[in-house]
């Protein structure tokens, strides 16, 4: 199993190439963007949610994810979750300027969801969610959980999800994954008022 990761450092910007016995994946992103995704999974619907994150987060997305899906979805959702936190991290770099936190509702239909963050540097995730059915299609809901997780730990950051409420599960899904861009950009923001990182510690 191997990992490979680079920063551009003209820009906050990163991408990972990693490749296992699972899965062979190539991701690009910038938190700096303007909505511009391009992607190419094995998993249908996780490619409908990160197109919902990009586009609603302003990030430059560009995804190549196969996997062995004949399977199941899980090594391949699981990856991604950890090639995308790992550029998150390295896309931050030094941390210095940004907001660090955000708290984002975000309503879909009858589903409204709420994402908070803080880009601690201390990974903490937690979950509250109950969706109506166990499946969206083929998407097994359970790996909502399992992308997030993962994010939230290669990040590095401290994530907090919570589905309010809801009756339709693509709703209630969907809601998180917008409501996970607009923080993700709120908390990145540069903040012209900060000097320095945002913590007493001196350090993030």
């Amino acid at each position: 199993m191997s990992s490979e990761t680079g920063r551009d450092l003209t820009g906050r910007r990163a991408a990972v190439a990693r490749k296992t016995n699972e899965t062979d994946i190539e991701l690009d992103f910038g938190l700096d963007g303007s909505g511009v995704v391009e992607l190419e999974t094995d998993v249908p619907f996780m490619n409908h949610m990160l197109d919902l994150f990009a586009k609603h987060g302003q990030f430059d997305l560009k995804l190549k994810a196969e996997g062995d899906v004949h399977i199941d979805d899980h090594h391949t959702v699981e990856d991604i979750g950890i090639c995308l936190g790992q550029t998150i991290l390295q896309a931050l770099g030094d941390k210095k300027g940004i907001k660090r936190y955000a708290s984002v509702f975000v309503p879909m239909d009858e589903a409204l969801a709420q994402v908070v963050i803080d880009l601690s540097n201390r990974p903490h995730f937690e979950y509250r969610a109950q969706y109506p059915s166990a499946q969206v299609g083929s998407f097994s809901t359970e790996l909502v959980h399992e992308f997030l997780w993962k994010l939230a730990l290669e990040a590095r950051i401290t994530l907090h999800v919570i589905v309010h409420y809801g009756q339709n599960t693509h709703h209630m899904i969907e809601a998180v994954f917008k409501a996970l861009g607009r923080a993700l950009d709120e908390a990145t923001s540069i903040d012209p008022r900060v000097q320095g990182v945002p913590s007493t510690k001196g350090v993030l």
